[in-house]
């Protein structure tokens, strides 16, 4: 974009929204969780975990999914830090970060 085409230009502000920008890091993250979020399956996973936390055998007779596709998409949603496991004699899954889940609700 041209700046010249701008009439008037809140430096101020460019400035703020400058500082307030994430840094290249926190962007690449946030790209891969988008990118995670784009299956079905995870998002599925990630919806019944907000309800109650559960191993995988349940969420095979939950969301009738085989038990390969439910670890392989635990264990993605793992190295993004957006599922827990629990290992007290079973594992048990749940929701890492809450926040991921706020537009489910809209």
């Amino acid at each position: 974009m041209d700046y010249r085409e701008c009439e008037r230009l809140d430096e101020e502000l460019i400035k703020s929204l400058e500082s307030s920008a994430p840094d290249d890091n926190t962007i690449s993250k946030m790209s891969r969780v988008f990118q995670a979020l784009q299956s079905k399956s995870r998002l599925k996973i990630l919806l019944i975990l907000s309800k109650k936390s559960m191993r995988v055998c349940e969420m095979v007779y939950a969301l009738g999914m085989s038990q390969s596709a439910i670890s392989h998409s635990l264990r993605v949603l793992n190295y993004l830090d957006l599922d827990r496991m629990d290992k007290r004699g079973k594992t048990i899954y749940s929701i890492a970060d809450e926040h991921i889940l706020t537009y489910s609700n809209g």
